[in-house]
């Protein structure tokens, strides 16, 4: 990189914080910070739900399983998003507006109280924001690799600079400031992206004398697959049984991504931005991963682990011209920032409004009070992530962070908070609410410490399985067998967010 590179760098970082200052004058209240007061247009929401499943991770790890195996990452990630999201805009994403009109909420946590009860509601909290420490600390970590790669930079500086810039606009701006910069982001993203990808094609052609399909024939045998045909990440039972961990999480298992469903007017517009965010998901990863996929074409000889730290930056450098080298490294930078930061601001959410409250009652009583709380805790939150990136190593990377550690702690968080919203399991309780998160956990433990052994196909889904399972069979124990009645509210409720 040149001195160009780094001015495009520094005017971006700069865009990011002359935005976060122009947002600070739309927030006044904390359901401003939160939820943008509800009044996000389903374009935007639909782009940023979109923009922020594209952390560094996607440049860094999965740049590296892309690099080795090849195209089977489209498949597990790329057309599971797509398909999730988009069921998902159907059947689930529309309750979150409801759910907010009906109830008032500003996390995607808060209904859980009234759902079920505060211990429920406080044990999925909790957990939840467990795993999203390991799941932000990845996209840390991702980002201090990308700046290094580029640079040569200590990875430490990646990380911190990276997140004092978030740092400020988030904590001023709230979601209004996110959802700005990710659009701001995807327009640079475009651009970067479409550039590196016909400039791959154009110097496969001058230098090899390849068209598109030869291109991909040439490469190494079993990079071109829709499985892989081993057990384990990316074969065809793994990527069956993954589809159901990102249905979960695209719907609000990820709570920054209910947060943008709940944010927009109404429920048209929740269908809208999620059917956007699929379409999206359905299209822009195969201009993204294709430059990848014919790494080993145009920068031979690299490892996994060599790809996982500098393809992407490699790529960069080799095809695109000065200023635009620097623009791209700020794109993956501000994708990450998008991520981190939606995930702190919706962090931020649950903290002050669903846990502080339990000590500190007065907290959701005075507006400059939650306002106050909300600027605090997200600043808080921020910090431990950060940490975790700095030490992502000691967890086996960033890859192992977001699909081992944070895929398979999603779903005992998000059984209990996305059934809930389904009249289908209205006779689960707090006691199915509770037990499905506690078996979940539990069994990741019994995994991680070897005290049980799973297959490698079944590893990642197994706790959200048993968590289900449990969930559910509590819920029909409480209908056929004790012949418990659902309350009132929960009854009201069903009703208000839509019936089936």
């Amino acid at each position: 990189m040149n001195g160009l590179d780094y001015f495009v760098i520094v005017l971006f970082l700069g865009l990011m914080v002359v935005i976060g200052l122009y947002s600070k004058n739309k927030v006044k209240t904390a359901e401003d910070f939160y939820v943008g007061g509800g009044k996000i247009p389903w374009w935007l929401s639909g782009i940023s739900a979109h923009v922020t499943g594209y952390s560094g991770v996607v440049f860094t790890g999965y740049a590296g399983l892309s690099y080795a195996l090849g195209t089977s990452i489209y498949f597990w990630w790329g057309l599971n998003c797509a398909l999730a999201t988009a069921i998902g805009g159907v059947i689930i994403a529309p309750r979150w507006p409801r759910l907010r009109q009906a109830l008032g909420i500003q996390s995607p946590t808060e209904y859980l109280r009234m759902r079920y009860n505060t211990a429920a509601q406080v044990i999925t909290a909790i957990s939840g924001i467990f795993s999203k420490v390991m799941d932000v600390g990845a996209k840390w970590a991702s980002i201090g690799i990308l700046v290094s790669g580029f640079t040569g930079l200590p990875l430490w500086i990646g990380i911190l600079s990276s997140a004092i810039v978030a740092l400020f606009y988030m904590a001023v701006g709230g979601l209004i400031a996110d959802l700005w910069t990710d659009f701001a982001q995807w327009v640079i993203q475009l651009a970067a992206g479409f550039l590196l990808f016909f400039e791959s094609f154009r110097w496969i052609g001058a230098n090899l004398g390849l068209g598109f399909i030869e291109a991909f024939k040439a490469l190494p045998a079993g990079n071109v697959r829709v499985f892989e045909s081993t057990p384990g990440q990316g074969s065809l039972t793994w990527t069956l049984l993954y589809f159901f961990v990102m249905l979960f999480s695209a719907n609000g298992g990820t709570w920054s991504l209910a947060t943008r469903y709940i944010s927009v007017p109404d429920s048209k517009q929740a269908k809208r931005s999620a059917l956007l965010s699929g379409l999206l998901y359905l299209i822009w990863p195969l201009f993204i991963y294709t430059p990848m996929w014919l790494g080993p074409l145009t920068i031979p000889g690299l490892t996994q682990a060599e790809a996982t730290n500098t393809l992407y930056a490699q790529l960069t450098m080799k095809f695109l011209p000065h200023g635009m080298i620097g623009l791209s490294l700020a794109a993956m930078y501000a994708a990450t920032l998008s991520m981190c930061t939606s995930d702190c601001n919706t962090i931020s959410a649950v903290l002050t409004r669903d846990i502080i409250p339990i000590f500190k009652k007065e907290v959701l009583t005075e507006e400059k009070k939650e306002l106050f709380w909300a600027r605090l805790t997200t600043i808080l939150f921020m910090s431990v992530t950060v940490v975790v990136g700095l030490m992502n190593e000691r967890f086996g990377g960033i890859v192992s962070l977001i699909l081992t550690w944070f895929a398979a702690l999603l779903g005992p968080t998000a059984v209990p908070l996305i059934l809930g919203l389904f009249p289908a399991f209205k006779h689960c309780d707090a006691k199915a609410a509770i037990g499905s998160t506690l078996a979940g956990f539990g069994l990741f433990i019994l995994t991680k410490t070897g005290l049980v052994t799973i297959p490698p196909d079944f590893a990642t889904i197994a706790p959200t399985a048993i968590s289900f399972a449990v969930f559910y069979g509590i819920g029909l124990y409480n209908e056929h067998v004790a012949k418990k009645e659902v309350p009132e509210a929960v009854e009201k409720l069903m009703i208000q967010l839509g019936g089936k």
